[in-house]
């Protein structure tokens, strides 16, 4: 985050003193928390449309209890996203609002923080996967894919027409005069929704094993009144079975490879879907499958802990690979390849320090 207090921790060091960093982490992590509360309540968005104010004024504002924003001031000032005048009022930095709040040019990154908090709700039960293994069923997740589809809307969504789909020559051409598409683990369908929308002569459908999720797009598809979308709760682990034969000419996943049961019968099935000469765009973590070589990747200990508390967990629960979010490009290839996928082109965006995107044809 630019021009702010907060300090995000480094890897600890002979240079750094150990109880430093980990004060540093602990204050980090409460405020990932906290500022997944501000997101949440709306606190962000009010407090930005505002100039200096206490806690009476932003609470009445905001329509919350004044005690609860009072504390919630405190964390934000002592972790520099919030400025005090040491007269008990308040001011949001726009260079902290411009990063924080929904209605901006950038990046919400209050949205990621999220992440601390629903992973933080399912930890009694990895502590009982340590001791007995297994995994935590997608259902144990009140407000993951929620949060996903915030994500996603950022990082998939918002980058769609523009950036990802170029990466497909010619495919623009081909959504606009009509085709047929494919998301598998499609969560709140919010990509397939977007394309739909952008391109009417196109059709679309998305799988999810999630029904909260399903119903949520299905619902979303009724309200934007589009009729070229469908969506349907599937379990794609025997997908290489049981999908339909050479019936679409575009198949997508985003972020969802890795989270599933059995991901080389996905990417088979995959396969077997596409029409002769249809494309597969996958997104997936960027990484290696190796920790010495994941050393200086940005987003390293949030994405091994996101792994082994969500992505590794959901597929051991299903009593399958269990191959994480950091399974790493080669892992990645060696499965597409062992689906019949043998051209692979990797492309990085400038917009998404956490993504590969692989783009291949039958």
């Amino acid at each position: 985050m630019c021009n702010t207090a907060i300090t995000m921790p480094q890897t600890a060091s002979s240079e750094t003193g150990f109880d430093e960093w980990f004060v540093t982490a602990l204050n980090s992590g409460a405020l990932m928390m906290m500022i997944s509360i501000g997101h949440r309540t709306g606190l962000f968005d009010t407090m930005s449309e505002m100039d200096w104010t206490d806690s009476a004024g932003l609470a009445k504002r905001a329509d919350l209890n004044e005690r609860y924003v009072r504390e919630w001031l405190g964390a934000m000032t002592t972790g520099g996203v919030v400025e005090t005048d040491n007269s008990d009022r308040y001011k949001f930095p726009k260079e902290h609002a411009q990063f924080l709040t929904r209605n901006t040019e950038l990046d919400n990154l209050a949205v990621m923080g999220q992440y601390i908090s629903v992973l933080g709700s399912v930890e009694d039960d990895i502590v009982e996967c340590f001791h007995n293994g297994g995994g935590v069923p997608y259902e144990k997740y009140d407000r993951f894919h929620e949060v996903m589809a915030e994500d996603s809307g950022m990082t998939v969504v918002d980058a769609l027409e523009d950036h990802i789909l170029p990466l497909v020559p010619g495919l623009t051409e081909k959504l606009q005069h009509g085709i047929s598409v494919l998301d598998v683990g499609c969560g709140r369908g919010r990509a397939m929704l977007k394309m739909a929308g952008l391109f009417p002569n196109s059709t679309f459908k998305g799988l999810d094993l999630s029904e909260k999720a399903i119903r949520w797009a299905r619902d979303e598809a009724k309200k934007q009144g589009l009729k070229n979308v469908e969506f349907e709760v599937r379990d794609a682990s025997d997908f290489d079975q049981t999908a339909e034969l050479e019936v679409y000419d575009f198949v997508t996943t985003f972020d969802a490879v890795h989270d599933q049961a059995n991901p080389l019968a996905v990417l088979k099935g995959i396969n077997r879907t596409l029409k002769p000469d249809g494309k597969y765009l996958m997104q997936d973590i960027y990484s290696t499958g190796h920790v010495h070589e994941n050393m200086d990747h940005p987003l390293g200990p949030a994405l091994y802990t996101v792994s082994c508390m969500h992505c590794m967990s959901v597929s051991l629960a299903q009593d399958r690979e269990g191959l994480g979010a950091m399974w790493g490009r080669e892992k990645a290839q060696e499965l597409l390849q062992k689906a019949g996928f043998e051209d692979i082109d990797i492309h990085q965006l400038d917009h998404d320090i956490q993504n590969d995107y692989y783009v291949m044809e039958k």
